[in-house]
């Protein structure tokens, strides 16, 4: 004990015990956020039982490299290179909303409880995926799922939540006016929290982040939009490589507005960006690989 109260008692070395013990706490932190799962909550697959139409049985699919057809299910893959950037464009046509779903990393809920897109895909029998918003790198923003609410925070002013309600229809709103008697109204299947809002109401809207430097850099980037009722497109680029740049945001929403979207949400890009079909990833991630992420869109049964 006299050891230590000699140590102590040369004023710098508080310095130093100071300084250890702010170290230890920055890196329990950095774990915390980055490494440690916690709060798991087994999620459950609700859409199909809140449809206005349950599902049917489809017939055989008619599958090619580019397309899958049955009954319910018409998609469509696009392959283009515009901007120097190689561009992925999913046309989607559903007899139900019930076929878009989302989809948690090992079918849980919480923080740092991620997966790769393709092994999400895999696990529910997707047809076509692509990365969520990645809500388990956030604390804040609201989480809804296949109608199951899973977070009720705002991420404030000045960032966008893409809602789908039970009949597969878009609705981008601010996500800090988002009420509570809409949430608990019981008509949304989805709330995906990242953004911004490219297309709304058929107007681009991507204009409103010019002084964000994700408007005016190229990116890989990951996209979903709203032709028609039951008619959506799912868009992938890739970036970061001489084969190609990425785009701009700008740049991302000519593109989906260009094949008809009058909704179109921006989903997590960079090393997230990926597009799975028919049992592969059909992209090149920019990391080299699958990134692991929390969360999936998906068309499927």
């Amino acid at each position: 004990m006299n050891k230590i109260k000699r140590f102590l008692s040369k004023p710098y070395r508080w310095a130093i015990v100071f300084s250890i013990l702010l170290i230890l706490f920055f890196a329990y932190a950095m774990l915390d956020t980055f490494v440690i799962p916690k709060a798991v909550i087994t999620s459950e697959d609700t859409n199909a039982s809140d449809s206005q139409n349950p599902p049917s049985q489809p017939s055989a699919p008619i599958i090619t490299d580019t397309s899958y057809s049955d009954d319910n299910i018409k998609i469509t893959i696009e392959t283009f290179k515009e901007y120097n950037t190689v561009i992925y464009i999913a046309d989607i046509q559903l007899k139900d909303a019930s076929y878009l779903k989302t989809a948690f990393a090992k079918n849980s809920y919480g923080r740092n409880i991620k997966d790769i897109t393709s092994k999400m895909a895999g696990a529910h029998n997707a047809i076509l995926a692509v990365n969520g918003d990645y809500y388990g790198f956030r604390d804040h923003g609201y989480v809804l799922r296949n109608g199951k609410l899973y977070r009720t925070n705002s991420r404030g002013s000045g960032y966008d939540a893409l809602l789908i309600d039970k009949s597969g229809n878009f609705l981008i709103e601010a996500d800090s006016e988002i009420s509570q008697s809409l949430i608990n109204s019981g008509t949304l299947s989805q709330i995906i929290s990242f953004g911004p809002g490219l297309i709304e109401d058929g107007k681009i809207t991507a204009n409103k982040m010019t002084k964000s430097a994700a408007f005016t850099t190229t990116n890989p980037r990951t996209a979903i939009g709203q032709i028609s009722p039951l008619h959506y497109v799912f868009a992938v680029c890739d970036g970061r490589t001489k084969a190609s740049t990425g785009l701009k945001l700008k740049e991302f929403a000519q593109i989906l507005y260009d094949k008809g979207c009058v909704w179109a949400y921006n989903l997590d890009g960079g090393g997230s960006a990926t597009i799975y079909f028919n049992g592969k990833v059909i992209n090149h991630p920019s990391d080299g690989s699958e990134r692991e992420i929390s969360d999936i869109v998906y068309i499927g049964y």
